[in-house]
């Protein structure tokens, strides 16, 4: 299983950390997000150092669709009624912006960056889109409303954002890294005000930014009970037509679609980690009913953090954790919310004021719905008297036969069968996984 991204690019490789250092700030995980952030800072004049556990981009972002834009799902029509007017327009400027930073950087690199219009497309309800329209006019942005979507299937209509874009993230990646200080191989174990432990030394701060995927220091924030984690699966389809743009429903099981270079991405069999769902299966029945000449040329998976709201946890880490940031939450759109990030971030380590970070602020309301059904769901599996058990913070693991994982459904750790991590927020193997499985 392995993305085409992976397949046509190599990242450098970079050191591990031996001894001890002092930064102005450092950022942990080398993730698009984390990259960005350093890159951000070192444009501002800021001494920066990122470490990364494994190496650079070996998680969700080289398993990503790709996808540059503001459209992220019929999103502002609730993010009107949850954050009201200002926040919403916040969130939508911001990623505007992000969409404008990516234009001024791929503008100088080979990274496949083009325009694509984007849309979300509805299977059975006008009226659903007609709503987002009106949220996104009172937001004084021009998407439009069209009846005509070029899918397989018929479809009620879509929301249409204009140029939007899409590239080849690692690409992206290798051109970004250039001229960064980076270390991997260097897992943070530990941290204190101002101290990140690594396995051989001790890394000085005044700053310090968690760009982890999901954060892994429990004490603060809360974040165990503010997200939980999805999957989605993706096939990459040869000798099947270019849509012509990029494509999701609006409903949370449907299908996606977007093209790279000869190949059609079909996205899909979506489900919280943990959980049942449709995965590869459901894409290749979906594959042979829609694109009967197509064939498989490679297909992978990925895994995204969701928050309660729907916007991003951006800003610092806890209102007790001074010189302490986060990046996280992207729900399922982190490539623009990484470019965010490191907007905001860049701008909070700088002593500005950034117009758009009251928005994704970490410590906005919690009082939200999805709040109790992470922790209804976290509570009922901590009881659940089965081994194995996840090492973050207790729960039942679940048996993935189409992967081969053992998957948490509380917070979204990943272990191979024999055990090893692959996801976080645990920061271990197991010790015990339990018998085979076929």
């Amino acid at each position: 299983m392995e993305s085409i991204w992976t397949r046509e690019t190599a990242l450098p490789r970079f050191p591990s950390l031996r001894g001890d250092l002092r930064t102005d700030v450092l950022v942990i995980g080398g993730g698009l997000a984390g990259l960005l952030c350093a890159h951000r800072l070192t444009e501002l004049g800021v001494e920066n150092v990122l470490v990364e556990a494994g190496v650079l981009c070996g998680g969700v972002t080289k398993n990503t669709t790709a996808k540059i834009t503001s459209q992220h799902g019929l999103i502002y029509g609730k993010l009107l009624r949850r954050l009201g007017a200002e926040r919403a327009g916040m969130y939508l400027e911001a990623s505007q912006a992000a969409l404008g930073e990516y234009r001024r950087l791929c503008a100088g690199m080979d990274c496949g960056f083009e325009e694509r219009d984007a849309f979300v497309y509805a299977r059975d309800s006008w009226d659903k889109l007609e709503r987002e329209m009106r949220a996104l006019e009172a937001l004084d942005f021009p998407a439009e409303l069209t009846e005509a979507v070029p899918l397989p299937f018929p479809t009620a209509g879509a929301v249409k954002f204009p140029r939007q874009a899409q590239f080849n993230p690692l690409r992206f990646a290798a051109a970004l890294v250039k001229g960064l200080r980076v270390y991997e191989h260097t897992p943070v174990l530990e941290l204190a005000p101002g101290t990140a432990v690594t396995p051989e030394g001790k890394i000085r701060a005044e700053g310090i930014i968690v760009c982890t995927h999901f954060p892994f220091l429990n004490k603060h924030g809360s974040y165990f009970l503010k997200m939980y984690q999805s999957r989605s699966y993706v096939l990459a389809l040869e000798n099947a037509p270019d849509v012509g743009g990029m494509y999701v429903d609006e409903a949370e099981d449907g299908l996606s679609f977007r093209n790279a270079g000869e190949l059609l991405l079909l996205g899909g069999g979506g489900r919280r980690t943990g959980k049942k769902g449709g995965g590869w299966q459901e894409l290749k029945r979906s594959a042979a009913r829609y694109y009967p000449a197509s064939r498989e040329r490679a297909r992978w998976a990925a895994q995204d953090c969701m928050t309660l709201d729907g916007a991003p946890y951006i800003g610092p880490y806890s209102a007790r954790t001074r010189g302490l940031y986060v990046a996280t939450g992207f729900n399922k759109w982190g490539m623009t919310s990484s470019m965010v990030s490191a907007m905001i971030l860049g701008d909070l380590l700088t002593g500005r004021e950034n117009p758009w970070a009251p928005a994704f602020s970490p410590s906005r309301t919690v009082l939200r719905p999805q709040l109790a059904v992470n922790a209804a769901g976290a509570a009922l599996n901590l009881l659940t008297p089965t081994r194995p058990r996840c090492p973050h913070m207790g729960c039942a693991l679940k048996w993935n036969p189409q992967e081969r994982t053992w998957d948490c459904p509380c917070h979204g750790s990943r272990f191979t069968e024999e055990g090893r991590l692959i996801d976080n927020p645990a920061t271990g193997d197991l010790k015990r996984c339990g018998p085979k499985r076929e």
